[in-house]
């Protein structure tokens, strides 16, 4: 399994490293990159441009790796449409309330950006229903061990269909 570190416009965070949380690119690397098809879905969410390397997904996908993304859900509807393959997990805080406190303790944004990452969300959180699966975010912990079971649960599934017993012979 392994997480796709996106592409970003935005300028990193106190402590965010290159390669690991983000690949940090100018505008102008961004757009040649769109052109150019680089990515299997990209979308401009708070002002700055996010993507998904084609590349990366490509190459896993062809190893059978498990590959995890942190999107958005247009960027979502786009994976969709590319590869129907997915199973597709929104992640919701457990209330707005909680989101903004969670985005203010946070302390990298201003007030007016927190304000657009609120409205955003209330529009994001009407498209869960087209998820697979819903999981509220109150602790991390638990969060994750949900995480876990999901991507469990689908492995069966799929070993169930790749790994369908041959019919034997009656005696």
């Amino acid at each position: 399994m392994k997480f796709s570190v996106s592409y970003t416009t935005r300028s990193a965070r106190p402590g965010e490293k290159e390669g690991v949380d983000y690949h940090f690119v100018s505008r102008d690397e961004f757009q040649k990159m769109i052109g150019s098809g680089a990515f299997a879905e990209w979308t401009e969410v708070h002002g700055n441009y996010y993507g998904t390397s084609r590349v990366f997904l490509e190459k896993c996908l062809a190893r059978d790796v498990d590959v995890i993304l942190d999107i958005d859900t247009h960027g979502a509807e786009q994976i969709h449409k590319w590869s129907c393959n997915g199973v597709f997990i929104f992640i919701l805080p457990p209330g707005i309330g909680d989101l903004k406190e969670r985005l203010t303790q946070r302390g990298s944004e201003s007030q007016e950006m927190i304000d657009l990452r609120l409205r955003n969300a209330v529009k994001e959180i009407e498209k869960m229903d087209n998820y697979d699966y819903v999981i509220i975010n109150e602790q991390i912990d638990d969060a994750v061990e949900k995480i876990k079971a999901i991507i469990i649960a689908e492995r069966c599934k799929r070993d169930r269909v790749l790994h369908k017993p041959k019919d034997r012979a009656r005696s």
